[in-house]
């Protein structure tokens, strides 16, 4: 059993004896921050090959170099979930991406909608937030951060298999959560269980804090491939909506079932 405390996200291929390569920041952060040294532990991980125990081989201030030694846990994909929100204050931004990462989203895109309040992003310092969630939470899969792109290009171009869950704000204190909005039959008490909707490539989607405009409602509600839902009887805040969404959609669909 791994006695590593520390897991770190690499950019490099990994397999048995793969040396791999340390970045300055990295050597900083183990050998200044977390203060290893040779022979030390930790896990490591690429987003494809699972994840592998390594040990230091070479530690110094500006780099170093790690050998895997052997795999501890293979990749595990998430479920083909992508989470589309408009960009909001930066902390609450970062919130967002963070927990989509350790909620299991596949793919986070960001979207610019008429009432969007932030107009740009710095998408690589994003991505390095998904990084970061995948290090703390055990997870062996990095979300992509997807640049900034507008909803209308986004729904033009929007494939015909992936269903969207619309977080609509309408909808406040209605009975239309994922199982009811997919056209399942109601539940009554507990003689008849709703049905599941059907599986396969689905989003989530949620508003900016000043909602949808009413040319971006009209267009949503015409597409065969949205789903509105509920998410309850108040109002939430687009970082709190984000995730009731995400863990509604995986309790009913995802990896939690």
């Amino acid at each position: 059993m791994s006695d590593a405390k520390v897991r770190l996200y690499v950019d490099q291929p990994l397999g048995p004896g793969q040396p791999v390569p340390l970045t300055q920041d990295q050597a900083h952060y183990l050998f200044g921050v977390m203060r290893l040294g040779r022979e030390a532990s930790i896990l490591v991980f690429n987003g494809c090959d699972g994840e592998w125990r390594a040990e230091v081989t070479e530690a110094g201030k500006r780099g170093g170099t790690l050998a895997c030694v052997a795999q501890t846990a293979p990749l595990r994909l998430p479920p083909d979930l992508w989470l589309i929100f408009a960009p909001i204050k930066k902390a609450r931004t970062d919130f967002i991406v963070e927990k989509a990462a350790e909620m299991g989203a596949a793919r986070i895109l960001p979207v610019q909608t008429r009432f969007t309040n932030s107009e740009r992003i710095r998408q690589d310092r994003l991505q390095a937030h998904a990084v970061e969630a995948a290090e703390q939470c055990g997870g062996a899969y990095v979300p992509e951060v997807a640049e900034l792109t507008s909803l209308d290009r986004l729904l033009a171009e929007w494939p015909a298999e992936r269903r969207i869950m619309w977080c609509d704000e309408s909808l406040l204190g209605a009975r239309a959560g994922l199982l009811e909005g997919a056209g399942a039959s109601e539940a009554r008490g507990f003689e008849e269980a709703p049905k599941r909707p059907a599986p396969g490539p689905w989003a989530i989607l949620i508003g900016p804090e000043g909602g949808f405009s009413e040319e971006e409602q009209a267009r949503l509600r015409r597409m065969e491939q949205v789903v509105p839902v509920s998410l309850g009887p108040r109002i939430l805040r687009a970082d709190t909506a984000a995730v009731a969404a995400l863990t509604l959609w995986q309790s009913v669909l995802g990896d939690w079932v």
